[in-house]
């Protein structure tokens, strides 16, 4: 095994390096339908594991880097007991020093959520959790295969905001079977809970997961599309009546409660990432770990790195991104900004693909920036690729 005097697999990082990191938790109780993630389902026998090799590959970075934001995603975090979780903060934070004020993000499972648990989280240092709650309704959470109750889910809701500073719930909707009036239930349940933090995703079938193969052999049937139009014009409307700004494709937030990890994704900047299938930003370099816990855990555990992919980005791809990142957030890209930030001219880079959206309706072009419309919201997905491709 590689001592604290090991020459780290992973290329030096910056001296002052990015101010946001994020460590992967793959553990969940087990795998829903709709999920790809980078997960094991059932597999606590190797937490134990896990936490050594999340402990030799933070020692890899050399030396302690203070971040603004820092984000324990998974897989499901709270899977971990409190004595694992205080042995996994306690390596991270020794790498990774929260300054003063920030974000520690957690993402949890509203079934793990008992009072003694979010005292513990609070004591950890977590000042935002995030929810995997996806519905109020029974029978749509047995679609999705969650193994919470609508009641656990509030419950986790009404429990976390007496002790977490800021609380986030994830919905989904677009289920097989679903109606509008059931989504909008969700939303208005929702709503009495008064979360902090609202992400609403429309469901996708993903290559490799269970869904994909039952829809396959016609087991599952998509909605229609303009019934999850619909669906989400609902959330945007019932959500911003509610007070909550929509500040990005698929975020709403309480005025100070935006999730400042990700605002950091959307602006372009660099990140740190350790675990599996973790992707890390650094230098204008990605990396990629492997994605297969097992194997993360051979390589790390061995001295050897994990990184699976790498990916080094020349200016324009780095402006490229920063551009499209950037459009998701409903503000949008100011044009000065942009040059100063990218070195690159916005109406150049986009070349003739930024004013056929702004004629078609798609994007607005205010003089000084430039940002989706709310028609282009509902499409926003098939506008990128034209940014991206030179």
């Amino acid at each position: 095994m590689p001592t604290d005097n090991c020459k780290s697999p992973i290329p030096d990082l910056q001296s002052r390096g990015p101010r946001a990191a994020y460590v992967h938790v793959p553990f969940c109780a087990h795998r829903c339908g709709y999920c790809n993630f980078t997960l094991l389902a059932g597999r606590n026998d190797l937490i134990d594991d896990y936490l050594r090799a999340i402990e030799i590959e933070l020692r890899w970075i050399g030396k302690p880097h203070e971040v603004d934001t820092l984000f324990f995603g998974g897989g499901t975090p709270t899977q971990l007991n409190d004595q694992q979780l205080h042995r996994l903060f306690a390596a991270t934070t020794r790498w990774f020093p929260p300054a003063n004020h920030c974000e520690l993000s957690l993402e949890a499972n509203p079934a793990d959520l008992t009072v003694a648990r979010l005292d513990h989280l609070a004591q950890l240092g977590v000042s935002r959790i995030s929810l995997g709650g996806q519905s109020f309704d029974a029978a749509k959470l047995g679609v999705l295969e969650r193994d919470h109750s609508p009641e656990e889910l509030s419950s986790a809701v009404g429990c976390s905001t007496e002790r977490i500073r800021s609380v986030s719930v994830d919905l989904i909707f677009g289920t097989p079977g679903e109606t509008s009036d059931v989504w909008r239930q969700d939303l208005q349940q929702l709503i009495a809970l008064a979360p902090d933090h609202v992400s609403t995703y429309g469901l996708t079938f993903e290559r490799g997961t269970s869904y994909w193969t039952r829809r396959e052999k016609g087991e599952l049937e998509s909605l229609d599309e303009e019934l999850e139009r619909e669906m989400y014009a609902l959330a945007i409307d019932t959500l911003t009546d509610a007070g909550y700004e929509h500040y990005e494709v698929s975020n709403f937030a309480m005025p100070g409660h935006r999730c400042r990890h990700n605002e950091a994704y959307w602006a372009g900047e660099e990140y740190y990432a350790v675990g599996p299938g973790a992707a890390r930003y650094v230098n204008g370099r990605r990396e990629m770990n492997h994605r297969s816990t097992t194997t993360w855990l051979k390589r790390v555990l061995s001295g050897t790195s994990p990184v699976a992919e790498v990916e080094e980005l020349s200016p324009e791809d780095r402006a490229r991104e920063m551009l499209v990142f950037g459009m998701r957030r409903l503000a949008g890209v100011a044009r000065a900004d942009f040059a100063d930030r990218s070195g690159f001219d916005l109406d150049l880079l986009a070349g003739d693909a930024l004013p056929r959206f702004v004629e078609r309706g798609l994007l607005a072009d205010e003089g000084n920036r430039v940002r989706l419309t709310r028609a282009g919201l509902f499409v926003s997905d098939s506008i990128w690729p034209y940014f991206l491709k030179r």
